[in-house]
C-alpha cells in the first residue's frame, strides 16, 4: 500500500513513484500505482475518515500523467482494462463521503489533473517569485488523443466552460501562475512547496461544515458537468466544433462533453475510453506518440 498519515484528524495519502521504475522520482499513473491507490483507498475508507488530502511524495511533480510507454504496449482490451481500473480507483475519493482536497505543488498533467479533480478542492503552492512555473492542464490532444478519466467532464465545472473545452480539445496547458484563478480553490504561500500545499489543504478540509449535510449536497460525488450546467454548455460545443473540433481528437473531446450533457458521467467516461483507444491508432497519434516515446 501507499503511505498515508492522519494529520490533525485528516487522512493524507502520498502518491509514490513506482519503486521498480523510479523515473527520477517522477510520479506517473502506471498500473502499479493505480493498484496501490485502490488498495490504499480501501484501507482509508475502512477507517471512515473525516477529511482526505491527496498529495504527492515527488519533489519534482504532483503527477506527470499516465505512463505512455506502458499503455502504448497494451492491446486495445488491455488499454480498456487499464482505463477502467484507473476510473474505479479515482472514484474511491468522492466515495469517501468526506471533504477532500488535492495538494498540488508541481506539474499536474493529464491523468494527474484528473485524479486531483476527483477531490472537492484543488490547493496549489505556486513557485516563489522568479521560480520556474510548473504546468497544469490536459495535454492529451497535443498527442492527438483525448482524456480517459473524466477530464472532459470535470474541467468545465471548475473554470469557464468554453475555455475548458477549447483547451481540452487542443491540448493546451497553462504555466501554473497563468492558470484561471478559479481552477485553484486555495493558493498556499508561494514557494512553500509540498509541505505548504498539504498544510493549506488540511486547513481547507477542516473548514468544511459537514454537520448539516450541506457539503455532501453541494459536492457529491464530484464536480462535473451536471443537468444544471448542461443547457449552458451545449451551445458552446456547437460553436467550438467549428474550430477546435476540426481535428479527430478535438471532435472526440467535444463528443465526450456532449455525451456527458445527454447521458451523464458514466456514459461520458466510457465514451472517452472508446475514443482514446481508437485515436491512438490514427496516423496523427502514432506519429506524435512515437516521437514522444523516443525522447
Amino acid at each position: 500500500m501507499l503511505p498515508y498519515e492522519i494529520r490533525d484528524g485528516v487522512h493524507v495519502l502520498f502518491l509514490q513513484p513506482n519503486p521498480e521504475k523510479p523515473r527520477g522520482g517522477v510520479v506517473v499513473l502506471d498500473a502499479w500505482l493505480i493498484g496501490e491507490i485502490k488498495a490504499t483507498m480501501a484501507a482509508i475508507a475502512a477507517e471512515k475518515p473525516k477529511g482526505f488530502v491527496l498529495a504527492s511524495a515527488s519533489a519534482r511533480v504532483f503527477v506527470a500523467g499516465a505512463d505512455l510507454a506502458e499503455i502504448d504496449a497494451l492491446d486495445d482490451a488491455g488499454l480498456h482494462a487499464y482505463l477502467r481500473a484507473g476510473a474505479e480507483a479515482f472514484a474511491m475519493i468522492p466515495a469517501l463521503g468526506c471533504p477532500s482536497a488535492a495538494a498540488i505543488h508541481g506539474a499536474a498533467l493529464g491523468g494527474g489533473l484528473e485524479i486531483a479533480m476527483h477531490c472537492d478542492a484543488l490547493v496549489a503552492a505556486l513557485p516563489a517569485e522568479g521560480g520556474k512555473p510548473w504546468q497544469v492542464g490536459l495535454p492529451e490532444a497535443g498527442l492527438c488523443i483525448c482524456p480517459g478519466w473524466g477530464g472532459t467532464q470535470m474541467l468545465p465545472a471548475r473554470i469557464l466552460p468554453a475555455l475548458a473545452i477549447e483547451r481540452t480539445a487542443t491540448g493546451q496547458t497553462w504555466p501554473c501562475g497563468e492558470a484561471p484563478q478559479c481552477l485553484f480553490d486555495v493558493r498556499a504561500e508561494a514557494g512553500s512547496g509540498a509541505d505548504g500545499a498539504v498544510a493549506a489543504a488540511i486547513r481547507w478540509v477542516k473548514s468544511q461544515d459537514v454537520s448539516t449535510g450541506c457539503f455532501v449536497a453541494m459536492h457529491a460525488p464530484r464536480r462535473a458537468i451536471s443537468p444544471t450546467s448542461a443547457p449552458a454548455i451545449a451551445p458552446i460545443c456547437d460553436e467550438l466544433a467549428k474550430s477546435a473540433g476540426a481535428t479527430k481528437h478535438g471532435a472526440a473531446c467535444i463528443d465526450a462533453v456532449r455525451v456527458g450533457i445527454a447521458h451523464g458521467w458514466s456514459a461520458a467516461v466510457a465514451r472517452e475510453r472508446d475514443h482514446l483507444v481508437a485515436l491512438r491508432h490514427t496516423p496523427e497519434a502514432r506519429a506524435k506518440l512515437d516521437a514522444f516515446l523516443k525522447k
